[in-house]
């Protein structure tokens, strides 16, 4: 099963289930985080949207309402996110919480369609995934799923145009000519420099798009489509992966990759495409890595990790079908859960072992704290660290 299948089961299981789960917890205090203590400082609240209410509703905090939201790019003021199901990207000012609709239809219409002159609300996606900013925050780069493309947003003026990929024709071609290239269900995004990097997830690809190069080049870093597996240490085509979901980068040398059905974190150098182990199981069967458990490196476990994030010393992951948040030291390997419990997913707020997630999807971490898309909640959770 690719990520896109995975992915559509998933989504249609957990809202159904969203209202039964809810009511089993309440008052229910939960069971542990997969053995990790969680520092007395981190605190989970509801940043934005209500949990278990879904709609496309602008406004401030509590008030505005997200259908599925799933990535989140930031320029140190905003959040920017893609709410999937809504099929467009919203705003959030960090300081005041107000919500608005700052690209794609504000109704929830899918399409291909661009804007070249603006505004953004003009423009159709198609289950948006990934986004990032450019370095000068001015422009954000979107993963669009269904169509198979990376769409490019000009901040000031919501112009959006598509920057690589066919529209609607999944492949995995690399091409000089980025329109030429093709992509099968892009998903996370990240950046070093001029070089956006894409995890391909249902080709098990890392592509590399250069945003120096007029006509936007992409060019495969890593792994070779269909192959799908685990084998540790091989470099750029030879290796391989299981739908990696998203990338996080040290911002000079290293990616940093949820290997979402491989149920572990890989690391990239750019320079070579080699990969290696971080944390996680590290089997040639993806099921047999399945578990909740800290630890170090292989020894710790996941259950299908989806956003990664980092602040340069630590990662921070979100397990999502442990509904959890987990903390990598990058120097040592060192995997704790500083939020949620592990296979108890929920809504509640508060200390971190007592905090509830449901799914929790994308995080970005800024000035001491991450904002998680809490997927089937279909909130913004932050994380007070």
């Amino acid at each position: 099963m690719n990520i896109k299948e995975y992915l559509r089961k998933f989504t249609e299981l957990s809202i159904m289930s969203a209202a039964i789960v809810a009511l089993a917890l309440t008052g229910c205090g939960g069971g542990g985080g997969g053995g990790g203590s969680a520092p007395a400082s981190v605190l989970v609240s509801t940043f934005a949207g209500t949990s278990g209410s879904h709609a496309i509703t602008d406004g401030i905090g509590a008030t505005a309402r997200f259908q599925i939201p799933a990535y989140i790019a930031s320029d140190g003021t905003n959040l920017y996110v893609t709410d999937m199901y809504a099929n467009n990207i919203r705003k959030i000012v960090i300081a005041t919480g107000q919500v608005t609709t700052f690209a794609g239809s504000i109704t929830g219409a899918s399409g291909v369609t661009d804007a070249p002159s603006g505004p953004g609300t003009s423009a159709l996606f198609n289950n948006p995934y990934g986004i990032v900013i450019d370095a000068t925050n001015t422009k954000l780069y979107v993963a669009d799923g269904y169509n198979h493309t990376i769409r490019q947003i000009v901040i000031a003026t919501g112009v959006v145009t598509t920057l690589a990929g066919t529209v609607g024709t999944p492949g995995s071609a690399d091409n000089a000519t980025g329109t030429l290239a093709s992509f099968r269900y892009p998903m996370g995004l990240s950046r070093i420099g001029t070089n956006l990097y894409v995890a391909d997830s249902s080709n098990s690809t890392i592509r590399q798009i250069d945003l120096a190069s007029a006509s936007a080049a992409v060019t495969t870093l890593a792994g070779t489509p269909p192959s799908t597996g685990y084998f540790n240490g091989l470099t750029g085509a030879s290796s391989v992966f299981y739908s990696p979901t998203s990338i996080a980068t040290d911002g000079a040398s290293f990616l940093y990759l949820t290997d979402t059905l491989n149920n572990d974190v890989r690391r990239i150098d750019v320079s070579t495409g080699a990969t290696t182990l971080v944390a996680g199981g590290n089997s040639t069967l993806a099921s047999s890595g399945v578990g909740s458990s800290d630890g170090i490196g292989a020894n710790a476990r996941f259950n299908q990790p989806m956003g990664i994030t980092t602040d340069g010393s630590n990662l921070y992951v979100a397990d999502t079908n442990n509904h959890t948040i987990r903390k990598i030291v990058i120097a040592t390997g060192n995997v704790t859960t500083p939020a949620g419990a592990a296979l108890v997913p929920g809504t509640a707020d508060g200390a971190g072992p007592t905090a509830r997630f449901n799914h929790p999807f994308g995080i970005i971490y800024i000035n001491g704290a991450l904002y998680v898309a809490d997927y089937t909640n279909g909130s913004i959770r932050k994380v007070q660290l």
